[in-house]
């Protein structure tokens, strides 16, 4: 990870062919594949997921939101740049931006709303101490 942000944290990423679409543009439905990507590389440097006993609850994506500024061409690094702007009893409301691996630039931007839900009945369930840590540690400019 990566520290030249602000606020938050920057995950650097790659872009592979694949994730291309016949233009050699990033695919528009990839962008949120890179967050998911940076949000699991930033958990997994808590501690979290590493084992079922790590992760004992789960979570699910409610909204995503995103806009998209200029095209990521070509197989390239690139970074997310990740922040907290709410964290509620049993849901996470965070911001982000798909950007240059040195954060300069800004592919695309949006947010991203989980809700934590318990392994054993699907339904809402409170973040641990542990996960608000995660949280706290990278609180957006208005947090």
């Amino acid at each position: 990870m990566s520290e030249s942000v602000d606020y938050g944290v920057l995950i650097p990423l790659d872009v592979y062919f694949d994730d291309l679409d016949p233009y050699g543009m990033l695919h528009n439905g990839r962008y949120t594949v890179m967050v998911e990507r940076a949000w699991n590389m930033y958990a997994f440097s808590l501690g979290f997921g590493a084992s079922d006993e790590a992760m004992p609850t789960h979570y699910v994506v409610k909204a995503v939101t995103i806009v998209f500024n200029l095209p990521v061409t070509g197989n390239r690094e690139i970074a997310a740049h990740l922040w907290t702007e709410r964290v509620g009893r049993t849901s996470a409301t965070t911001g982000f931006r798909v950007c240059s691996h040195d954060g300069s630039s800004t592919y695309a931007h949006g947010t991203r709303t989980i809700v934590n839900v318990s392994r054993e009945t699907m339904r809402p369930t409170e973040w641990s101490e542990d996960h608000r840590a995660g949280f706290d540690r990278i609180q957006g400019p208005e947090a």
